[in-house]
């Protein structure tokens, strides 16, 4: 069967699980929505949509939420299920099945998988390459009898692309800049459904599944707070001000591309004058494609491929040729971003001390038992209790909005390094804390800023101080004089923080 794309890029972008067959004589095509939980401008649903095509079979969408996972909360949940309306709605006149199943109780999904599976021809997910997602679809690949393929749909470049994790970001961005260009006319479908021929289906295709396993209906999808309240979850952990889904990722985007974009090169480190995008909870949970993003920007810009610069030099403006903000926020959606995926998708070790350089390794071990003026536990970090009006007023804006201000999260990270008794615990804390309360923890992005405050994809800095050795070093007061902040931090710093 030939591929519907270039069969060498498409390939760089499917991931074979197993060594199963597929089995011709399966009812429908399954799709485990799992991390790109999107309709459109989606990989792998264009990936299960031509399966189905080839195969004349029906297409089941399967959008699952287990309540067992690490970090599990309100917050967390909401913004999913509100994600889950929009799929439920995008696709109520479309030829498939979407079934978004939320488990009541831990195991409570326990053999679902396995019997959709089984009356399937093929089963297709997604390729994300953090959390706890790699495992879990490893171990199911073991146990399917049937095809399992994970495809990648989270970046421009294929993370397949790369066959080595790079040290800082100038090296990666001289590989796209090699590399990326033939990709950047691959794009997946904005409709990952047009000019195919499967059959449509209804329910009755898996009624007897839907019956033990009773799918999430749209009346508790649109208000599903007290639904919520009843899932054994971490209630404390509530949710935000920000909606999730893909309407409201797109809202967002069109903010930042007309308000945004034009202020983003000069203005995107002033806290009280936010131009930030804003997107990372939607690229996070897939409710919005970076290949979408990329595509309305470059409309906006009136940007074509054949106006790429020639030369690979590595430098962060001119290889795009477009306007100061555009080249910006190219390198973070795509040249920081991608690098985090880069290095997860390479290394286990991603969230471990040993994934730091050597150089920042051997630094921090030096100055492990230098003295620290500040100590503070897990709980007063937490609850935003230490002496600096500063980072108490970052920790607030994470527990109560889900986010901390791009540059504020640098600052953030590098003191609870200062404050902490060694390294390993400051990387702890900080994982928990942002994966416990960040709309967009849990992701590559995330445990690249982590591990930047302690020197990954950085340089070694003199001079040499205490504790930090030679770790770039980030203070409160140098951020107050470069920053207008005090508005901010009596914004953050008023009011109760817990109940």
């Amino acid at each position: 069967m030939a591929l519907p794309l270039s069969a060498e890029l498409w390939h760089l972008r499917i991931h074979e699980i197993n060594d199963a067959p597929v089995n011709e004589t399966g009812k429908y095509v399954l799709y485990w929505m799992i991390a790109n939980r999107r309709t459109e401008w989606n990989f792998s649903l264009q990936r299960a949509a031509w399966w189905a095509d080839q195969l004349k079979k029906p297409l089941v969408v399967f959008e699952p939420l287990r309540v067992g996972y690490p970090w599990a909360s309100d917050r967390l949940h909401t913004f999913v299920l509100q994600g889950m309306l929009d799929n439920q709605t995008a696709l109520s006149d479309s030829p498939v099945v979407y079934y978004p199943y939320v488990e009541p109780q831990p195991d409570a999904a326990k053999g679902l998988l396995k019997a959709l599976a089984d009356d399937a021809c093929a089963v297709v997910t997604d390729d994300f390459p953090c959390f706890f997602l790699p495992r879990m679809v490893q171990a199911v690949g073991k146990r399917l009898k049937v095809k399992l393929e994970a495809i990648d749909s989270n970046g421009l470049l294929p993370m397949q692309a790369a066959d080595r994790d790079f040290p800082v970001a100038h090296s990666f961005r001289r590989f796209l800049q090699k590399e990326l260009p033939p990709h950047l006319e691959v794009f997946p479908n904005a409709n990952p459904m047009a000019k195919k021929s499967f059959p449509a289906t209804n329910h009755k295709l898996i009624a007897d599944i839907i019956q033990q396993w009773p799918s999430i209906d749209k009346q508790t999808l649109e208000r599903p707070a007290d639904f919520i309240a009843g899932l054994p979850i971490d209630h404390e952990v509530g949710p935000v001000d920000t909606p999730g889904g893909t309407l409201a990722a797109r809202k967002q985007m069109q903010w930042f591309l007309k308000e945004g974009l034009p202020r983003y090169a000069d203005d995107r480190n002033n806290v009280e004058s936010e131009c930030a995008s804003q997107l990372s909870p939607y690229l996070h949970f897939g409710h919005l494609s970076a290949h979408e993003v990329f595509h309305h920007l470059a409309k906006q810009e009136k940007w074509e491929p054949n106006q790429l610069s020639t030369k690979v030099t590595g430098s962060r403006e001119g290889w795009w040729n477009m306007s100061p903000g555009a080249e910006a926020f190219l390198d973070e959606i795509i040249t920081w971003r991608e690098l985090g995926y880069n290095m997860c998708h390479l290394r286990d070790d991603y969230d471990q001390f040993s994934s730091l350089p050597d150089w920042a390794q051997k630094t921090l071990n030096e100055h492990k038992d230098d003295p620290r003026e500040h100590v503070y536990t897990l709980e007063q970090f937490e609850k935003a209790q230490t002496h600096d009006p500063l980072w108490n007023a970052a920790q607030r804006q994470l527990v109560q909005d889900g986010r901390i201000h791009n540059y504020l999260r640098m600052l953030w990270g590098k003191k609870v390094l200062h404050w902490t008794n060694t390294p390993e615990y400051a990387a702890k804390i900080l994982i928990h804390l942002n994966n416990k309360y960040a709309l967009d923890g849990r992701n590559p992005n995330s445990y690249s800023g982590i591990f930047w405050c302690l020197g990954r994809y950085d340089r070694a800095w003199g001079p040499e101080r205490e504790i930090f050795g030679k770790i770039r070093y980030m203070t409160s007061d140098s951020a107050m004089r470069k920053l207008k902040l005090k508005s901010y931090i009596k914004q953050y710093n008023e009011g109760k923080l817990f109940d």
